[in-house]
């Protein structure tokens, strides 16, 4: 069809009304296929794929435009035609919507189970649940053939506090051939308990798919709602929302330095960041009354506002934080043999993160400048001045660069928002109507988008939470090839993927 927008393909379908702010599209099964023919010459990115029990969802992205939209295609026979055969980004996705759904994705060539261990005691329990048949589920590994080869299992569960995940690598001698990841151990079920769910009662829920990003995700539910309501908040609740955010960014990047570091053995670095943590979780409890800022952000606005006297605390707070990161940033630089872990370790291309349409700072590290606070935009970043810092090298050094850059303008973000914060309520009464909403916005971690459908009795008849980590998960097991295996624990920090995010 040639270089046709995405807008202008998918207008081709029948446009779904009340979905907002971005249209979706209803494709028939030819039109679909038409669309992944489409996408093997497009500039298009998968942001999300999901499913209801008889349909099947994609959040599409022209790269080049910038246009957004959804694409729907129903299944009465129960299949679809897999994306995951032209974006193989999709193919967990895929493997999870039949899972769940019992939706079979035509021609996907990995048909194993992802987030069914068998262990729910019943099959779709989301589509059309049946009962198990008892028997054994063993999950077959992809092989790898060699001279000398030998497998490594590490996981599910793993020493310190950390979520479990297994990682089967195949090695010859200490290098790093293949490695494969399986997770799922930590499903929640979150579509299915927030389905039916009074609005602020699904947005804690929401809040809790992934607890260290807990205010981009509740961030995403309240402004997927307010689209679906066509509720417009006010200013300074918008304002307040950007400050939660860009706290939470630096609390997390602060962290994520340290632990990286401590994973080469470089512990005094986890200590440096581990205070300065602390100095702003403490004072996030001690204005806002959590140190995570845990539904903080709600649909309609936010739940506590910021007084002079918090104001004046976070201002104070500012140069405390600058000056001590300055002081840890020089001693990284300066550590040569800290430097020379970290240099050339865990490289991922530019072409693959371009390809699996990577976002956060695994994408930036990798030469992709794609923020949603920029690109698609929302408030109060429209009316703020900020930096997206990119690199190329892709390695873990980069990684790390690219924290550090987010941290200096997170604070700077923050300074402006404080000095700048305008008056006014900071909430709104929701509306009492149906429609369907879809928001973008960005973690610490990178794009996170949530997609809803409200009913006129306030109430979420469906939603779906979609974590950066089904982007980055894959590009690990690729960044960890032709490395050691000492180095996988500073490559899989350096990414700090969601185990609970992923696995919902």
């Amino acid at each position: 069809m040639g270089n046709v927008t995405l807008l202008e393909f998918l207008s081709m379908g029948r446009e779904v009304a009340g979905h907002r702010p971005w249209p979706r599209y209803q494709l028939d099964g030819r039109s679909w296929r038409r669309l992944a023919e489409q996408m093997t010459v497009s500039n298009w990115e998968i942001l999300a794929e999901w499913a209801e029990p008889a349909e099947v969802h994609v959040l599409l992205r022209g790269e080049d435009s910038g246009a957004i939209a959804v694409a729907s295609h129903p299944c009465p026979d129960g299949a679809f035609f897999a994306l995951g055969q032209v974006r193989p980004v999709a193919i967990r996705m895929e493997r999870a919507i039949r899972d769940l759904w019992g939706l079979v994705p035509e021609g996907l060539e990995d048909q194993r189970p992802w987030l069914d261990h068998g262990r729910w005691g019943i099959s779709h329990p989301l589509g059309r649940p049946r009962q198990y048949d008892g028997g054994r589920r063993p999950y077959k590994f992809l092989t790898a053939e060699g001279d000398g080869l030998h497998q490594i299992p590490v996981g599910p569960v793993h020493a310190g506090v950390i979520e479990p995940g297994h990682f089967r690598f195949h090695c010859q001698g200490e290098t790093v051939v293949r490695l494969e990841e399986r997770l799922g151990y930590v499903h929640k079920g979150i579509e299915g308990l927030a389905a039916g769910k009074p609005i602020h009662d699904a947005a804690r829920i929401i809040g809790r798919v992934s607890g260290d990003a807990t205010v981009a995700y509740s961030l995403a539910f309240a402004r997927a709602v307010e689209a679906a309501l066509g509720l417009e908040i006010s200013a300074r609740a918008h304002w307040l929302r950007g400050l939660f955010a860009e706290l939470e960014r630096i609390a997390n990047h602060l962290f994520d330095i340290g632990a990286i570091c401590n994973d080469a053995a470089f512990a005094i670095m986890l200590s440096h960041m581990g205070v300065l943590r602390e100095k702003l979780l403490a004072a996030n409890h001690a204005i806002f009354g959590h140190r995570l800022l845990m539904d903080r952000v709600i649909p309609g606005g936010v739940a506590v506002d910021l007084n002079e006297a918090g104001r004046q605390t976070l201002i104070q707070l500012l140069p405390v934080l600058r000056r001590g990161f300055k002081r840890a940033v020089a001693l990284y630089d300066h550590t040569p043999s800290l430097l020379d872990r970290t240099t050339g370790t865990g490289v991922v291309h530019g072409t693959l993160a371009h390809r699996f349409g990577v976002s956060g700072v695994v994408g930036r590290a990798s030469s992709r400048s794609v923020d949603a606070r920029r690109m698609p935009g929302y408030p109060p970043y429209d009316d703020l001045d900020f930096i997206i810092p990119v690199l190329a090298e892709g390695d873990v050094h980069a990684r790390i660069e690219i924290r550090m850059e987010e941290v200096r303008s997170s604070l700077s973000l923050i300074e402006q928002i404080l000095l700048r914060l305008p008056d006014g309520p900071i909430q709104a009464a929701l509306p009492l109507r149906s429609g369907e909403g879809v928001a973008l916005v960005e973690s610490f971690r990178g794009e996170v988008a949530v997609w809803v459908r409200v009913s006129e009795t306030g109430k979420v008849v469906r939603v779906h939470p979609h974590d950066p980590s089904w982007f980055q998960w894959p590009l690990l097991e690729a960044a960890i090839e032709g490395n050691i295996v000492a180095d996988f624990p500073l490559c899989n920090k350096s990414f700090n993927c969601s185990y609970s995010g992923h696995d919902l």
